[in-house]
Order: C-alpha cells, then structure tokens, then sequence
C-alpha cells in the first residue's frame, strides 16, 4: 500500500557524465520547485575538463539542490537523494550522501566499461557487491527504458539516448508529487520547431513519470510543503542573471546607455549571453578579441557618456590591469565584473574560490585605489551590481564588482522590486554654462573638485569642455600632463582620498544575526553568506554568543566597522582562500582575528564552520 511523507526539507544531488544532461535535469527540477513557493538553494559543480573522456571520474557533472518548507541559506552539506548516471558519478558523489539516504542508479551506466573508466578493482560493481546496503538502493535501467519508450520514433539510437535524463526528471517528478507542465512548456519552447525532438522528450518525461506510477516495488512518495516566505512576487534567479539585470536596472534608472566589452571566460561568459539578448532596452554588447580590447571598447564608452561594464575571471583581471589604471587616471565610470574561480593561471576554471581579493586591492601598478563591492548570493547580485553602477557613476571611478562561480551559477527565489523601490542614481555632465566647471576666464577645469573630490564627467564633443585624457600624471584642476613631484604625490594622495570619502555615502555595517556584543564576531564577505548564517543560527539558538556581520562594501570598509569589531572577544573570518580579509582587517583594525580556510573548489560547510566556531568557546 502506497503512502504519502511530508518532508521539511530534501537535498538531492544529480550527479552524471557531462553528457547526461545533469545541469538541465537539475535545473528543472529547480524552477517546478521554485513555482510551488518553496525555498531553495542550488550548486552546480561543472565537470574541471571541458571534453574529459566519456565515464571518467574527471568528466562527472553535478547539480545539487535543497528545497525546504523553511527558510534556507545553503545547498546542503550533505545529500538525502543521489541520482547517479554512470559508475563515476557515484564514485565522485557518494561521500557527500547521507547514511540511509536513497541512491537512484542508472544499471546501464555500471557496466564493465564504465567501471573500469571509474577506476573500480577488476569484477568489483557497487551495485551488487552489498557495499551500498547503508542506503536505500533504487537501479533503474534508465537506457533501456528510454529507448523502449522512444521505440516508435524513427531518430537514431543516440538521439534517444539524449532523453533518458528526462526519464530520470519524469520519475523524480512522481516520487515528490510534482506535476510536470512547467517542464513540458520548457521543452515546447525549446523543440517546439522539431516536433520530433520535442516529442521524445515529453514522451520520455511521461514514462519515467509512469515508471514510478506503476511499478510496486516504490510504496512512498515524498511532498515538501510550501515555505513561509516574505509578500511578494518571486522568481528562480541565478548569479549571473541577477547581476545583467542589476546592470540593466541601473541603466534604465540612470538614463545612460548600458555598454558591455567582454570577452568570453568561465565562469562569467553568461553575462554576456544575457545582456546581449536586451537589444530592446538600448544595451550594446561587443565580444571584444581579448580581454585589453574588452575593458579599452568599454573605457572608451565611458569617455563617451555610457554606463560601461566589463566582465571577466580571474585570468582576465590580470590582463585588465594596465587599462584598469587608466581609467583610473582618467577618473571616469566603469563597473569591472570578476566572477571568481580557482587559481593561478588558468587553475580551476569551473570551480569557486574567493582568492581574487588581493588582486581588486592591489593587483595594478602604482598607487591605484579603487571602490570593491561583493555580491552575497545569486539573488543579491542584482543589489550588488545596481549599487556599484552607484557608487561609480556620483564618484567618478572604476568599481570592482566581485562574484564567484558559485554565487554566478547556484540559483535561489528572488523577490524582485519594482521600479520606484530602488535608488534614484543621479547623473551630470559637465557644462559649458556651469560656472564651477570654469576658470575665471571660462576655460574649462577637468580636475576641478567637488566635495567628494568628484570630477566633472565631459563628454567628447560638446563645445568648449575640450581636455587632455591618456595615462600620463594629470596636473591638479587643469588635467594637463605634469610630471613635478609634488603634484605626483597631492595626486596619489588625492585619488585615496576620493576613495576613502565614498564610506561617507556608503550605509553603516549592520549585524546580520547576534547580539552587538559577545564572545565571537563571524565576519565574512561574499558567498560564504550562507554558510556563515547558517552556523551562527544553529549556536544562537544553542545560546551561543556568537554573531555574524557580513561586507557588502569591501573597499572602502563601511565606518563603524572597526566599533562592530571592537566589541567581540574573539574574530573568525571564514574564507574560500588561503586568507585575504584576515590580513586586510588585520593591517587596518589591529585585531587578532582568526581565518578558517578551506581551497577545495567547493564551498565550506555549516558543520565545519560550527566545529570552527566551538574551538573558540573552548
């Protein structure tokens, strides 16, 4: 007899060749997740190889997602649920699952062959060696079944192979009471121009559906109910998306014309796949041929009026430096978007890391400050970006706008605002007619200051605000070429000093849980937000004194921050780098703190942050 289990919460990692399909079944499952109200947090963990060799541990592709009927900050530190394609997959994943938790595994994916590639002991098949009885075991042969299903259409037999990940999705549809027409849509929009692409995969959704529907072996199904959330109106949103849409934002409330120099590089790339599909709202999107000719094209659309963007990694930003500096110099808007990932050199691409704080810092040559704003989660990116915009436009500067592949690809529901809920971003050109702008014989000034020792932005082209540009040291006021050390230093000395003055127009720090004085200040930046919130809630409630403030604005830091700071007993700033904030607060606040690093491509877990955060209380 059948049986119904209402769960509070279900972590599921879909785990495959790169070929299986795993990032879509992954995110379908997100998006019927997110249309039922229900809270959720995702990790795509993208194989390190871009064509490793078919069932081999390095080509194994994985999408992990929590759902809860409670609020929730993280994917899940450890899975309820693993779907495993292939021998590798399991191999790769198993660690991460629960003990008892259920295993979905495809038998054709455990053959001698893809054994043998999962680097298993000669005869040795998890499937039938009871090494797996901890869990509950569920083999499907997913292959077979599929081309069955598929068997009166005439496509060929690895056109139908393609399906089985939507086989897979049918039956996990059935197993957690889902109705299947969001992905069923999807589909039609995607294939609804090849009829029978589209039809194999409805009808092999259905039949997976059907599997679980009418086989015995399955008694219980699993229903997550519906989170308590904020009013309001939500969306399934990813990094990346949420960030393009900052940027598209801040144009329209600007009023500048949005321009994107990029050139291609994991994992930012999908911002300019994003952008480029908004022709519509006026944006220009320009696939430079490297990075120097990317961020140059978007300095000189500054230079021309726009809101210039240019978005990159790691590797990029190294390039970027030198064009960095003039813009810099030349003191004009520019957002520079780094979504992070692992190094050095080109490291690991697809993998997440926080290790280019150091870089947005210091990483140009000369004395060469520039504001640093950090995203927290995919959501928050669109806050994120919209605030840099800000900052860089009424301060005149380029502006570091740091991600990372995590935040860039995990997905969460966003409530999104509306139009008159966010920031006015005001905007002036310099004049002809505006007498602060002038000498006294009505010559233009294109370093005159305000009191934010804010420039006049002057456009090219309007009558009498003609002005030298290029990298060579500006004299004060009048921007001519001045090579005298004592303008060189009241220069140097004043563009810090613009920089530093922004924490005037910054919020203050807040506490995002705790009290406002304790025995330990969790202090993080970034996407160790989740995390971070997640530990200090479970000790709070514990009656732990710990608390948690987490930095959006990184360079300049907000001006209560060292007050915040002072108040704690001890200082733990969790990193996903070999220690870049600890030395930063160190130098500037002369605090003792203490780091917890973890350089592993993969995010830190609530339960490692919680035993870190014991160890201080001890």
């Amino acid at each position: 007899m059948r049986s119904d289990q209402v769960l509070s919460e279900v972590v599921i990692k879909f785990a495959g060749d790169s070929g299986d399909g795993m990032q879509l079944t992954g995110s379908q499952f997100t998006n019927n997740t997110a249309l039922l109200g229900i809270d959720l947090a995702t990790f795509p963990d993208f194989p390190a190889e871009i064509r490793a060799p078919i069932g081999t541990l390095p080509g194994v592709s994985g999408y992990q997602l929590r759902f809860s009927s409670d609020r929730i900050f993280t994917p899940g530190d450890a899975c309820d649920v693993l779907v495993a394609m292939n021998a590798a997959a399991l191999k790769v994943n198993l660690k991460a699952l629960k003990p008892g938790g259920i295993i979905i595994a495809n038998i054709e994916g455990f053959d001698s062959k893809n054994l043998r590639l999962a680097n298993y002991p000669e005869g040795v098949n998890p499937l039938e060696d009871h090494s797996l009885e901890s869990y509950e075991l569920i083999t499907i042969d997913v292959t077979k079944m599929t081309r069955e299903a598929l068997k009166e259409f005439t496509m060929g037999m690895k056109e139908k192979d393609r399906a089985k990940n939507m086989f897979v999705l049918g039956f996990l549809y059935w197993m957690y009471n889902r109705e299947m027409d969001n992905t069923i849509q999807f589909i039609k929009e995607k294939f609804g121009k090849k009829p029978e692409i589209f039809e194999s995969n409805v009808k092999a959704l259905q039949a997976g559906y059907n599997y679980g529907d009418t086989t015995e072996t399955f008694t219980t199904r699993y229903k997550v109910e519906k989170a308590k959330m904020d009013t309001g109106t939500y969306r399934s949103i990813m990094g990346n998306q949420a960030l393009s849409y900052g940027l598209i934002a801040a144009s329209q409330k600007s009023g500048l014309p949005l321009f994107l120099g990029s050139y291609p590089i994991t994992p930012a790339s999908d911002i300019l796949h994003e952008l480029s599909k908004y022709k519509n709202f006026g944006i220009k999107t320009f696939q430079a041929e490297d990075e120097i000719a990317a961020i140059t094209s978007s300095i000189g659309a500054s230079y021309g009026g726009s809101l210039a963007v240019t978005t990159t990694s790691g590797p990029g930003m190294a390039l970027k430096a030198e064009a960095m500096g003039l813009a810099v110099m030349l003191e004009i808007p520019l957002i520079i978007v780094n979504v992070q990932r692992g190094g050095p050199s080109t490291g690991l691409p697809t993998k997440t890391e926080q290790s280019d704080l150091m870089q947005a810092y210091y990483g140009r040559n000369g004395e060469c400050p520039m504001p640093i704003v950090s995203a927290t989660t995919p959501s928050d990116c669109f806050a994120a970006a919209y605030e840099a915009v800000r900052i860089s436009v009424q301060h005149m500067t380029p502006v570091i706008l740091l991600s990372d592949g995590y935040i860039a690809n995990g997905a969460e529901p966003w409530k999104f605002p509306t139009a008159d809920e966010l920031q006015e971003i005001k905007v002036s050109f310099a004049s002809q007619n505006v007498a602060t702008d002038l000498d006294d014989k009505g010559k233009f000034q294109p370093y005159k200051r305000d009191e934010k020792l804010v420039r006049p932005w002057a456009i090219p082209g309007t009558a009498g605000l003609e002005h030298r540009v290029g990298g060579l040291e500006k004299q004060d006021i009048t921007g001519n070429i001045n090579y005298e050390p004592e303008n060189h230093q009241h220069m140097v000395k004043t563009r810090q000093k613009k920089i530093d003055l922004i924490a005037n127009y910054i919020p203050e720090q807040k506490l995002d849980s705790g009290a406002e004085k304790g025995k330990v200040l969790v202090l993080g930046w970034g996407s160790t937000y989740g995390t971070i919130k997640s530990a200090c809630k479970e000790l709070q409630e514990k009656g732990v004194e710990v608390s948690h403030a987490h930095l959006r604005y990184v360079r300049p830091f907000p001006k209560n921050l060292g007050d915040i700071i002072k108040n704690f007993d001890h200082v733990l700033i969790p990193e996903i780098n070999n220690g870049q904030l600890i030395k930063i607060i160190r130098d500037v606040y002369f605090v003792d703190a203490k780091g917890y690093n973890k350089i592993m491509g993969i995010p830190i877990t609530k339960a490692e942050l919680v035993d870190e955060i014991n160890k201080l209380l001890v």
